[in-house]
């Protein structure tokens, strides 16, 4: 080797390449620990090359060697050693990779940087896992950093380029007999953690599990028995093999729990895995998850929710929540994609049509195996309705793509089922509609138990017409999407308008030893808008119920009870909605008090009672201001019936 070869070279960068620099340590990045990941990616990709000349090309310096990475630190003297057996760079290589960032020039680079600024967009580059700007990530961390590779080939020479990240870099021919690169940090005092074992494994655990090369870190083992300290040597530390890069027929069950809970650590078994590839309309791999139960997560922030993005098993980003509609946000996973166009810190992702296509097929499969999961496990499903139905109510509320793909796994509870825990799909109910029934009955409230004994439900329990319960406050902001299925439009049973079956309509006339004479009634629906006033839009006498004595129903032209119940949940300027009180003119109590007024106007519980049949009607809809202003005057009616 002549002197003229040892001699090192000192170089400056070129103007913009300082400025470039500048924005790479001090802007782009947003976690020092990024530095790992990029510098490993570098190394998984030289041995990827390596990998592919060892397969067509036999002329290769150290063919035999190890494919893999070797981490080494030094917490003393705050050092770091990133070692790989990849393809190697010549001096002229080192100088292109190192020295001049993006090949199109750095000033060009800058521009593009400037001009997608300006749209608010990141920046696509096909420098990502090639040395150049994921190296300079390494100057958040170091004072110092020396690169010393030898190529593949086998007459090509060492070379070493070192760099205070200053603007200046030296280039000098080395003494290296292997093939591969080694990079020797000296770490800033403000950086010596990333001279621990412990940091760098957890850092390659959360970053690099799944690089397809063995990660080896040197570290002591724990003594053995008679050692009074243990053996220092390299272990590996990365998984290497991505599970969802493997078909599905390689992976067992026992392998896939072991990747869910290590992955979310819930140590229940999940309700369902959703493993899939798909090459177009956009390449991507993804394993995905629904958890054992909704609250899983005893520590984690609600908003911590979204996937795990992966770009050629390097992970991109933790929390990806673009992959998903906000309402599957209880899905955990990963997908993996080559085709997602990175920012320049492989940081962040664009937006584009790409993520849409990966997202639109995600959306689709996961539906596809919840019904599969339906019809095969319905006691799976079950729970899984019961943990994570609100979800889905929420999308159908606020996605409209998402109710073809989703209505048919809505489950509710209904007057039909035997307690709280049957539960009944639409395309259930519509097969068991009579034959002239033309609308899908429900009915809204708070409490399975408390809505199952509603004075709405009195007639269509009589003519054995089922309506179903919606009881979670989910199901009101659902309503507002979901106004029909399969043509039959979703009707309130407190609709005064209702389509009923007509084999089943209400008898016109009551039998006249059983209501109310028509003067009298009069005079006691009379009595009832004296009293009640505008809190009422009207009285009048019902045609529907049995045996309560009276129902709130809305009038044709208001409000909804749904989009009211909405108003209510969100507290928006909210106010008791005026409906009409219908009175049954059959039931023994409205009688009673039809009687009591006939025999004395000026009798002293008719209005308290009046009121307390109306207060009692808000409660049992839900609406009532506060309850707990009626005690007075059921104790004043519990004191007059006490009385001998």
């Amino acid at each position: 080797m002549t002197e003229e070869k040892t001699e090192a070279a000192q170089v400056e960068f070129r103007a913009e390449i300082q400025q470039l620099l500048n924005i790479l340590v001090h802007s782009l990045y947003t976690e020092r620990e990024i530095f790992l990941r990029e510098l490993i990616s570098n190394a998984s990709d030289a041995l990827n090359r390596i990998q592919f000349e060892l397969l067509t090309n036999r002329d290769v310096l150290d063919e035999q060697a190890e494919l893999g990475i070797w981490l080494e630190a030094d917490e003393a003297n705050r050092t770091l050693t990133i070692r790989d057996t990849g393809i190697g760079m010549t001096r002229d290589e080192l100088v292109e990779n190192l020295g001049t960032i993006a090949r199109s020039g750095a000033k060009n680079f800058l521009q593009a940087m400037e001009e997608a600024g300006k749209k608010g967009q990141g920046i696509t580059a096909d420098i990502i896992g090639q040395f150049g700007v994921g190296f300079y990530s390494v100057f958040m961390v170091a004072e110092e950093v020396t690169v010393t590779s030898r190529s593949y080939r086998r007459e090509a020479e060492a070379a070493v380029w070192s760099s205070q990240g200053q603007g200046t870099y030296t280039i000098a021919a080395a003494d290296k007999a292997e093939r591969g690169t080694t990079i020797q940090i000296k770490l800033k005092e403000d950086a010596k953690e990333f001279a621990a074992p412990y940091k760098l494994r957890q850092v390659v655990k959360t970053h690099s599990d799944f690089v397809a090369f063995p990660i080896y870190l040197k570290e002591r083992k724990p003594p053995a028995e008679g050692e009074t300290e243990g053996k220092i040597e390299f272990t590996q530390i990365n998984q290497q093999k991505a599970l969802w890069r493997q078909s599905p027929r390689e992976v067992d069950e026992e392998k896939y729990e072991s990747f869910y809970h290590q992955f979310t650590f819930d140590f229940g078994k999940p309700l369902l895995r959703v493993h899939t590839s798909a090459d177009a309309p956009a390449q991507f791999y993804a394993l995905l998850f629904i958890p054992s139960k909704k609250d899983y997560r005893l520590f984690g922030a609600k908003e911590d929710h979204g996937l795990k993005l992966y770009s050629r098993k390097i992970l991109i980003r933790e929390n990806f929540k673009e992959l998903l509609p906000n309402y599957l946000r209880f899905v955990e996973g990963v997908v993996d994609s080559e085709d997602l166009p990175l920012n320049v810190s492989r940081e962040m992702v664009q937006a584009t049509p790409v993520l849409d296509k990966i997202k639109n097929v995600l959306v689709r499969r996961i539906s596809g195996d919840l019904a599969d999961l339906a019809k095969d496990k319905p006691d799976t499903y079950r729970t899984f309705w019961q943990e994570f139905g609100g979800f889905i109510k929420e999308g159908i509320a606020i996605d409209a793509d998402s109710r073809g793909k989703f209505t048919d796994l809505l489950r509710f509870q209904s007057s039909k089922g035997a307690n709280a825990e049957e539960w009944v799909s639409l395309a259930q109910y519509v097969e068991r509609m009579k034959k002239d029934q033309s609308e899908i009955y429900y009915i809204l409230g708070d409490d399975y138990n408390v809505i199952s004994r509603s004075p709405h439900l009195e007639y269509f329990k009589k003519h054995d017409i089922e309506v179903l319960y919606l009881t979670d406050p989910m199901d009101s902001f659902m309503l507002v999407g979901l106004h029909e299925y399969n043509g039959k439009p979703l009707k309130n049973v407190d609709d005064a308008g209702l389509n009923l079956p007509e084999d089943s309509k209400p008898e016109e006339t009551k039998e006249a030893e059983t209501a109310i004479p028509a003067d009298k009634f009069e005079a006691l629906v009379t009595r009832f808008k004296e009293t009640l006033k505008d809190r009422v839009e009207d009285v009048r006498e019902s045609k529907i119920l049995t045996d309560s004595p009276c129902r709130l129903v809305n009038p044709p032209n208001a409000m909804n009870t749904n989009m009211q119940r909405v108003q209510r949940l969100l507290g928006k300027d909210y106010q008791v909605p005026k409906k009409i009180l219908e009175i049954n003119r059959t039931s023994p109590l409205i009688q009673n008090l039809s009687a009591r007024l006939a025999a004395n106007p000026d009798d002293a519980l008719v209005n308290p009672l009046i009121e307390q049949l109306f207060e009692s009607a808000l409660v049992i809809e839900g609406i009532h201001p506060n309850p707990a202003d009626m005690i007075p005057r059921i104790q004043q009616l519990m004191e007059a019936a006490a009385k001998l």
